[in-house]
């Protein structure tokens, strides 16, 4: 597959270093070819010198043709392979043509295998970078055992320091890449959470109003007849939901500074318990808790931790449609950190799946938002704190978080 497919903007930055290794790569050849062969041929008096080096000259037109062909058709990533096999074969046999059998002391290389060295770290390509160091090196071994020749040590050495320089330096390209990659997508993450920030302030104050008289209207109605309608419940509850929704997009889009308090991880927990206990039990689901204590007291936002906890254990209890257990393990290691862990028997999560949870609007719920596990994430981020997600499709899924136990200092958003 075509590697410029995948990435515009590395097909385009491609095309111009082939274009330019190939402009380089025929005026070095040719001007040291003429110029070494003419030498030789003056200097040992041997006309077929100029002959075998005619027709090397040849051959690399033909190439030229096919490496034309290949960045006109738009696959301009095969054209530096193909220069470097065609060179490695020709330079082979034009070499052992030149010397094999004939009284002439055995002088390698060309200086265009100098530019291969250098032009191997900037195609940024560690099976090129190899080709052309394992190919040279390999080649100058070859001519060394076919024509006894000790000559070939010292192109041997500088080839092996070239080809340490080589490698240096693309290591070094490839950590600037992957670097410059990582602070882009950093930067396009931040980006869109700023647009779902303000648009989430915008849609949650615009709802919010409507939602408050709608929940009030069905309660009054409710209380005025509760036994004439059994949907006034259902209403009650779908607000409930709503609001919930809204409460994740006001998150989101309120910047809010987070207030450090000492809190005790049981109560936190045992509070989200009671919330969840009536949805679990209706599910057939059942929780049992295991505290290694005695736990210390935590510095954190505890009404933020109570809403982290409330969406990882709805997201445990509702991945188990035919009921379950779910495994809540709290414990510390050390005087710095504590580990909670929610372990659930549900469907599982598939791993390509992992990787996307916390990204805006992704869910794998058939009436999810994705919100709720973004603003767990975001909220555990701010408390220093971070979280892990391991699955197994069709046996369950554990959620481990990790928080400190005491915060340097204050953390805002």
């Amino acid at each position: 597959m075509k590697e410029g497919n995948r990435n515009p903007k590395l097909f385009i930055e491609e095309r111009k270093a082939i274009i330019l290794f190939l402009w380089l790569f025929y005026i070095v050849y040719y001007s040291f070819e003429i110029f070494y062969y003419l030498s030789k041929s003056t200097i040992y008096k041997e006309k077929d010198l100029i002959s075998t080096s005619m027709v090397s000259l040849g051959l690399f037109l033909v190439v030229l043709i096919f490496g034309v062909y290949f960045i006109k058709k738009g696959n301009p990533f095969i054209v530096k392979y193909i220069y470097i096999y065609s060179y490695l074969g020709i330079d082979l046999v034009d070499t052992l043509l030149t010397y094999w059998g004939k009284d002439i002391p055995y002088t390698s290389g060309n200086i265009v295998e100098v530019l291969f060295f250098l032009y191997s770290p900037i195609f940024v390509n560690k099976r090129f970078f190899w080709l052309v160091s394992l190919g040279l090196i390999g080649k100058e071994v070859i001519l060394g055992l076919i024509l006894q020749s000790m000559n070939v040590l010292m192109p041997i050495v500088i080839y092996i320091i070239l080809s340490l320089i080589a490698y240096t330096v693309l290591i070094r390209f490839n950590s600037y890449i992957k670097s410059i990659t990582a602070v882009y997508e950093e930067l396009r993450h931040k980006e869109k959470l700023a647009v779902i920030g303000q648009m989430a302030a915008g849609i949650g104050h615009e709802i919010r109003n409507p939602l408050s008289s709608l929940k009030g209207f069905a309660q009054l109605q409710h209380e005025r007849s509760p036994n004439s309608n059994e949907f006034y419940p259902i209403m009650i509850q779908e607000i409930d939901r709503i609001n919930s929704i809204v409460n994740d997009l006001m998150y989101l889009g309120k910047p809010k500074e987070i207030n450090f308090e000492k809190a005790r991880i049981e109560e936190i927990i045992a509070y989200t318990l009671s919330i969840t206990q009536q949805q679990a039990e209706m599910q057939g689901v059942k929780i049992e808790t295991f505290m290694e204590g005695p736990l210390p007291p935590i510095e954190c936002d505890g009404k933020q931790l109570k809403q982290v906890f409330l969406n990882l254990i709805k997201n445990a209890i509702e991945s188990m449609v035919d009921g379950g257990r779910i495994k809540i393990n709290v414990k510390t290691v050390s005087s710095k950190k504590m580990y909670i862990s929610i372990q659930d028997e549900g469907c599982g999560i598939e791993d390509s799946n992992i990787l996307n949870l916390g990204e805006p609007f992704f869910t794998t719920k058939k009436d999810g938002t994705g919100l709720g596990l973004m603003v767990t994430n975001q909220i555990i981020k701010d408390h220093n704190g971070k979280l892990k997600i391991e699955s197994v499709i069709g046996e369950g899924t554990e959620v481990k978080v990790s928080l400190p136990i005491m915060q340097k200092n204050q953390i805002k958003k």
